[in-house]
């Protein structure tokens, strides 16, 4: 099959969350099944020479923003067997920083627009054209209201996926004449609480929406986890699925991993000991045999950080250390330097996003906790099993979906279901009397490195619904 996958950010290109990991890594796997799956993102001017350097120059065209029209050259590259469409507009995408500008609805806006208008210029026609997230929301609107009926574009499916509900494109109802350029009576698709809302005209349009994980699917049909989308989700059921995403087992492979001191495998596993003692020692640690809890993730409430917070100090108590690298909200980065000036010898912090650092965690770590609040999908509960680092995770969305208690069968990590703090802590207290019986504790990391999370899977579950629709 033909697939045109479209996304705002792709590894190897550029990323600032997960998002880019699966646009990197997705199409891959489907190329690998005998597809020709290509991906379309930005020409960001934060892109790495080094990286802009292998894209090669193909055409150029515009493409119409309302009542104006707009340039938009077109680079590629092929990376990994994939090709890759790097849409370039110096006004738009060559700033510092991906997100978060005051016309990011106009940026997107013009991207969705033009990922269409690429097929009149290269010699690829997709049957399916899968968009992600709010910022390519837009594709399968512009592809039914003006280009379903023209010549090229015919029997064209789309699929939308939703990685994150919490961002969903809301604007002032002006912009859809202002910037959008659709007539005033398709208002109904986009209109939402009094509001221009792309997410969920895309849930109007596509054929299909599928989120990152099964749980996930179903979680969002409730008003807890769907910052309002709920009741248009509810009356769309009909075309809504959940795949678990994957990891590159290619990247997380402590076997090969750059940046982590030692290299180790399930057969031969002695050199994460080694990583553990290096990284007590980068953070400053007291070293010893108690187990070390990493952290690594974005300081924000709803990665259950207000659990972490009430019990942290019962968790010290416990004979725990803490590797903790992340940023976001101030009272949070307040609270783990707080906990590092108390205790020093058992919290390291680091403030900011070090992916190489992160590595060295995820090797490190005895245990890695994720209480999140929500979860779509998580990658790091994938990773740490990738490096024989036991997660520690509330059951919610993909966190349910991946990891199972080691009080049961085929238990891979340690698990609780409400959203309270005291049942974290058993959770954290569970762990620790595991990893007290030693055999009990590497026959559990033996069963975790073993685990297979791999694009394969997603990639067959993503190649059927695109079978099914076409």
């Amino acid at each position: 099959m033909n697939i045109l996958y479209t996304a705002s950010e792709a590894l190897p290109f550029i990323a600032s969350g997960g998002l880019a990991d699966v646009a990197g890594s997705l199409p891959r796997a489907i190329n690998e099944e005998g597809n020709d799956c290509r991906v379309v993102i930005p020409y960001y001017g934060q892109i790495k020479q080094e990286l802009k350097d292998k894209c090669s120059y193909l055409t150029n065209f515009t493409v119409p923003v309302a009542w104006r029209n707009q340039y938009c050259g077109v680079f590629t590259a092929v990376v990994n067997g994939v090709t890759y469409y790097l849409l370039d507009n110096e006004y738009y995408f060559a700033r510092n920083g991906l997100y978060g500008f005051y016309d990011d609805a106009e940026r997107y806006i013009f991207f969705s627009r033009a990922v269409l208008e690429l097929l009149r210029y290269i010699d690829f026609k997709p049957q399916v054209i899968n968009a992600n997230d709010w910022q390519t929301a837009l594709v399968p609107v512009y592809y039914d209201i003006f280009y379903r009926y023209q010549g090229g574009y015919e029997d064209i499916k789309t699929v939308f996926t939703i990685h994150n509900i919490q961002y969903q494109g809301r604007y002032g109802l002006e912009i859809i004449n202002d910037l959008m350029g659709i007539p005033l009576y398709h208002t109904d698709l986009l209109e939402y609480d009094g509001d221009v809302n792309f997410m969920k005209a895309a849930i109007e349009c596509a054929d299909k929406v599928t989120t990152v994980s099964p749980s996930y699917a179903w979680e969002i049909l409730d008003p807890w986890y769907s910052y309002g989308l709920d009741r248009i989700l509810v009356k769309k059921q009909y075309k809504l699925c959940g795949f678990l995403n994957g990891i590159d087992q290619d990247v997380y492979n402590p076997e090969t991993d750059p940046n982590i001191p030692v290299h180790y495998s399930y057969m031969n596993r002695g050199g994460k000991k080694i990583c553990k003692e290096k990284l007590l020692e980068e953070f400053g640690l007291a070293k010893g045999d108690e187990p070390v809890i990493g952290i690594v993730t974005r300081f924000v409430s709803h990665k259950g950080l207000d659990l972490v917070k009430y019990v942290f100090e019962d968790m010290v108590r416990l004979g725990c250390k803490f590797t903790i690298l992340g940023s976001g909200e101030k009272i949070y980065e307040d609270f783990f330097r707080e906990m590092a000036y108390r205790y020093p010898d058992r919290v390291g912090v680091t403030i900011g996003f070090v992916p190489p650092l992160s590595k060295r965690i995820y090797a490190g770590a005895d245990m890695f906790l994720m209480p999140s609040q929500s979860e779509p999908c998580g990658l790091a509960q994938m990773i740490s099993l990738r490096y024989g680092t036991i997660p520690i995770v509330r059951e919610t969305g993909g966190l349910r979906d991946s990891i199972k208690d080691a009080g049961g069968e085929n238990g891979n990590g340690f698990t609780f279901k409400t959203y309270n703090a005291n049942d974290m802590l058993d959770a954290v207290t569970r762990a620790r009397v595991a990893y007290d019986n030693k055999e009990r504790w590497n026959a559990l990391v033996g069963h975790a490195m073993r685990e297979d999370f791999s694009w394969k899977r997603s990639a067959k579950l993503y190649i059927g619904l695109y079978k099914d629709i076409h």
